[in-house]
């Protein structure tokens, strides 16, 4: 019997093995109890096999009748399927939804793709930067008169794809709780990068967004929400967005307002820009920090990842746990009744797929 805790314990999920958003997803779900099978067809030896903690790794070639039949046995006892090929593949792998749910009628069969399952790109290859780039999104994120800025593969693969599809297979797990059927859950990243630019999309429609990027109240077209160099060439990142952060802002970096350009006078922000920048650079982080501990100016100072894994802050809440001597994000979000274990590493060996939920 498993012994593992979270709010998906007794949840069983097949993961087919594939890159970015897929396993990222099987590690979300399998950090809130999930018992989450991993079926790949070699070892995983990559730099991104840390994804992979809290499953079980099972080796199969799905091209190969007996392991075909071995994961459909799998199947016919999951609660939930994903799958990340291009669409058709696992079709032609004799395992598409339609075999699935055949053999399985409550299966949550989870699909994840870059442009979806249908319309004219659906078989042309991408990734993260393609994705956010046709449906606005990377064309709002740089500086004014620079080229777009790709915000690494944060919001393509893991805000629009893995974020949606786990997203698309709770709220499948939860209907079937009443209907008592399973469905097939296509989950997009160009669909779910649409739903995170929402408000700004909608917002240039009615006039209130420039698309012209870096002029905007939160891309940093103000001066008061933007990052700036320190002393010892670290940064810090200001988001002094209310009157009163912002008034709190300029008493610590002992500014008179009456001298200064309207907080919100777009003609101003360069002006405001060059002041914040000279006084910035004056003192160190490590400085800056100090002075702004305790104040309520939203200014906080910019951490690599490495320095993040100290952050006291992040320290106090253990949001971050050693799993075989990495630094890792421990499960979130969190539980008051069901609190997850810690995740457990990724296994050294894999388990024969005939041992799997004896």
């Amino acid at each position: 019997m498993s012994t593992a805790k979270g709010p998906l314990a007794g949840i069983r999920i097949i993961e087919l093995a594939s890159i970015g958003p897929g396993p990222h997803a099987g590690m979300m779900l399998a950090d809130l109890g999930a018992d989450v099978v991993r079926v790949q067809r070699v070892p995983d030896r990559t730099a991104l096999a840390a994804q992979l903690r809290g499953r079980t790794i099972t080796e199969a070639d799905l091209k190969d009748p007996a392991d075909l039949a071995a994961v459909l046995a799998l199947v016919e006892r999951a609660d939930v399927l994903i799958e990340g090929f291009r669409p058709g593949v696992v079709e032609r792998l004799g395992l598409g939804p339609e075999v699935a749910l055949q053999r399985n009628p409550q299966l949550v069969f989870a699909r994840m793709t870059g442009w979806g399952q249908d319309g004219p790109r659906a078989q042309q290859a991408g990734h993260d930067i393609n994705y956010i780039g046709l449906t606005g999104a990377l064309n709002a994120i740089g500086r004014k008169g620079d080229r777009p800025v790709p915000p690494i593969n944060l919001l393509g693969d893991y805000g629009g794809g893995s974020v949606f599809l786990v997203l698309g297979i709770l709220a499948a797990l939860l209907e079937r709780e009443r209907s008592g059927q399973g469905q097939v859950v296509d989950a997009a990243m160009v669909d779910g990068v649409l739903t995170l630019s929402h408000v700004f999309a909608t917002m240039a429609q009615q006039g209130l967004w420039s698309e012209e990027r870096g002029t905007n109240l939160l891309d940093t077209g103000m001066a008061w929400y933007d990052t700036y160099s320190t002393a010892d060439g670290r940064y810090m990142a200001v988001g002094a967005y209310e009157p009163q952060f912002y008034a709190e802002l300029l008493r610590v970096l002992e500014l008179d307002a009456e001298t200064l350009p309207p907080q919100r006078d777009r003609s101003g922000q360069e002006v405001l820009r060059k002041i914040f920048a000279d006084k910035f650079a004056a003192r160190t982080q490590a400085q800056w920090c100090a002075l702004f501990d305790g104040v309520d100016a939203c200014v906080t100072p910019v951490r690599t990842f490495t320095e993040a894994a100290d952050d006291a802050h992040l320290s106090a809440r253990g949001a971050l746990v050693d799993i075989d001597g990495v630094r890792q994000p421990a499960p979130a979000p969190r539980f008051s009744r069901t609190p997850p274990s810690d995740p457990a590493p990724v296994p050294e060996f894999a388990t024969p797929i005939q041992e799997i939920w004896r």
